[in-house]
């Protein structure tokens, strides 16, 4: 059968899912994405909008003991709230196993090809598509008020350069020319010339309406609660009861997944990661509030100038499947930003928001084909490189689909490795 004539769904529109249609799309694939509210509106809308494709993952020497910590210190960048979860506990004992400098080495051998691809595919997209998304192609300052911290972003960034990436280690005095807004506290930084910055939520609206375009259909309010083979297709029941066909399906619905899985009889270990974010903008007269992104190194808060605002992003809580807002962790970033910034006195906030990236314990995203499944692929738990690998990831799921061959090695993504 052509591809033309095969129908695949995806389920979840934020930059996962969408990315994915887009690929198919374009290469004549007939798509339908199914998103549970509105298109880019979960975890997609309010991230930092930075794309980094050298950033290794979260599972790092020494994030156990402080995950540890944090049960005591809710205002903690990190943060595992106290209480009686069995499938927390096993996300964190797996997690435990994955934080060691021998997993960190491959993980990033693993994440580095896909970086490199994915920041090409943002440059080809942006100019292919004419997307107006406020594109930035200038890098992050990593940046830090302690010794200890820069020294093991030092560190980090000699690791990072093994894999092909070119962090420039760079002084206090260096780093305040290039960015006046930054404090006298600063120690040092790290700067990151491949990186870039996007606003997320208007990327994803743009690249839909280009799938839309290549003939993809979007349609929102639709949650499938129930899938399931039926021979050579798939069977899928949207809670209002709608029973739709497809010969493919795609798992692209981030930290909303895991009941799907669970109804196909999945133990999969994904967890949802609360981040948080305030959009401010100067006072009436007052100094621009950043020139170029940053990241606030020791409080692990984003900082990324955007139209017209400057976007503070952070925190890692992981407290389940809750759009709470705790003060306290959007007031921490407020603090955390004034001790790196002197512009931020007096900022107004326009707005403030929370949402859930989807983590895998190994803190690597599930990518491809489920092998106990034909026709049923996987493209979820990116964390915190959602955006950042979104376009690399929609090439090889479509790829995955159509060819049956990936044009990179996925085998370290393999969503039944756990």
């Amino acid at each position: 059968m052509q591809s033309t004539d095969r129908h695949t769904i995806i389920i979840g529109g934020g930059v996962i899912g969408v990315c994915c249609a887009y690929y198919l799309a374009k290469r004549g694939a007939r798509v339908t994405v199914l998103e549970r509210a509105q298109i880019g509106k979960a975890a997609s809308f309010g991230n930092a909008g930075s794309i980094t494709p050298d950033h290794p993952p979260i599972n790092k020497p020494g994030r156990v003991s402080q995950a540890l910590r944090s049960f005591l210190h809710p205002l903690n960048p990190l943060y595992v709230a106290p209480k009686l979860d069995p499938a927390l506990a096993r996300w964190l004992w797996l997690f435990s196993r994955s934080c060691t400098t021998r997993h960190l080495e491959h993980a990033m051998a693993a994440l580095a090809p896909l970086g490199k691809t994915t920041r090409a595919l943002f440059d080809e997209l942006i100019e292919r598509e004419k997307l107006k998304c406020y594109f930035r192609n200038d890098g992050y300052f990593e940046v830090y008020l302690t010794k200890q911290a820069w020294e093991s972003a030092r560190e980090e960034a000699a690791m990072v350069s093994r894999f092909g990436f070119h962090p420039e280690v760079i002084s206090a005095g260096a780093l305040r020319e290039r960015e006046p807004a930054l404090n006298k506290g600063i120690v040092g930084g790290v700067f990151h010339p491949e990186a870039a910055s996007i606003n997320p939520y208007q990327f994803v609206l743009e690249l839909a309406g280009r799938c839309e375009n290549y003939g993809a259909k979007f349609r929102t309010g639709s949650e499938v609660v129930t899938l399931r083979p039926s021979g050579e297709v798939w069977n899928l029941e949207t809670r209002d009861g709608e029973v739709l066909e497809s010969h493919a399906v795609v798992l692209a619905g981030g930290a909303y997944s895991v009941p799907l899985f669970r109804k196909l009889g999945i133990d999969f270990p994904l967890q949802p990661a609360k981040g948080y974010h305030r959009d401010c903008t100067p006072p009436p007269g007052g100094p621009e509030l950043l020139r170029h992104a940053c990241v606030l190194g020791e409080n692990m808060v984003f900082c990324t100038p955007m139209d017209g605002f400057v976007r503070f992003a952070g925190t890692l809580e992981f407290s389940g499947v809750n759009h709470e807002i705790r003060r306290g962790r959007l007031e921490q970033i407020t603090k955390a930003s004034a001790r790196y910034l002197n512009t931020t006195s007096g900022a107004v906030i326009q707005s403030e928001w929370c949402g859930l990236r989807p983590c895998l314990p190994d803190g690597l995203p599930a990518i491809g084909p489920l092998a106990r499944f034909p026709g049923l692929f996987v493209a979820t738990g990116h964390a915190m490189m959602g955006l950042t690998l979104g376009p690399v990831t929609g090439k090889l799921v479509a790829e995955c689909v159509l060819d049956h061959k990936p044009s990179l090695d996925i085998s370290a993504f393999h969503p039944g490795r756990f």
